[in-house]
C-alpha cells in the first residue's frame, strides 16, 4: 500500500514539480544574464529594446508562477511558525493537512476559477504588449496563472496524501525526485 501511495499518487506530482524546478533554474540564470546584457547595452552602448526588457519581466513571472509548487514541495514557503516548530511530527502533519484542505486548495481553486475568463479573453484576442516593439505573447504569460494554481493544487493534494500517510503508516513518504 505504501509503495502504491508513494509511486502513483505522490511521486508523479513531485516529479512534475521537480521538472518545473529544473526549468525555472534555467529561466533564473537566463534572466540574470539577460538583465546584465540589458544594462551593458543601455549604459555602454546606448541601445535598448522594449521586447528585451519585457522578456525579463516574463521570465520573472515564469520563475515565480512555475516555481511556487516546488517551493511548497520542499517546505520553502514562508510560514509563521510560532507554535508549529514546537509541535510533534504528528501534530505538524495535522496542521499541514488542515492548512492544505482549508486554505491552500480553496485559494488555488478560487484563483483558477476567477482567472479562467481573464486568461481566455487574452487568448481570444491573442493579447500582445501595449508597447511598440513589445512581446506579442501576453496571453501566454497570463496562462501561467492557471498553470500556477493547477500545480499548487496538485502539490497540495500530494502534501495531504503524504501527511495522511505519515499519520496512518507511522513513517513519512519520501519526496520523490527531491534533488
Amino acid at each position: 500500500m505504501r509503495q502504491f501511495i508513494d509511486n502513483f499518487s505522490v511521486g508523479w506530482i513531485d516529479s512534475i514539480n521537480a521538472f518545473l524546478c529544473r526549468l525555472v533554474s534555467w529561466f533564473t540564470l537566463f534572466m540574470v544574464l539577460l538583465t546584465l546584457l540589458i544594462v551593458v547595452l543601455r549604459y555602454g552602448f546606448n541601445l535598448g529594446w522594449i521586447a528585451m526588457q519585457e522578456s525579463v519581466m516574463y521570465l520573472h513571472g515564469m520563475v515565480f508562477l512555475l516555481g511556487a509548487a516546488h517551493t511548497l514541495r520542499v517546505n520553502g514557503h514562508v510560514r509563521v511558525d510560532i507554535f508549529y516548530r514546537r509541535f510533534s511530527p504528528n501534530k505538524q502533519a495535522k496542521v499541514d493537512i488542515f492548512g492544505s484542505l482549508f486554505l491552500l486548495m480553496p485559494v488555488n481553486i478560487f484563483i483558477f476559477i476567477v482567472s479562467f475568463d481573464y486568461v481566455m479573453r487574452a487568448w481570444r484576442v491573442m493579447e500582445a504588449s501595449q508597447e511598440a516593439g513589445g512581446i506579442p505573447g501576453v496571453f501566454l504569460l497570463k496562462s501561467l496563472i492557471l498553470l500556477f494554481s493547477f500545480t499548487m493544487l496538485l502539490q497540495g493534494i500530494a502534501e495531504v496524501i503524504r501527511n495522511v500517510a505519515k499519520l496512518t503508516l507511522d513513517k513519512p513518504l519520501s519526496k520523490a525526485a527531491s534533488k
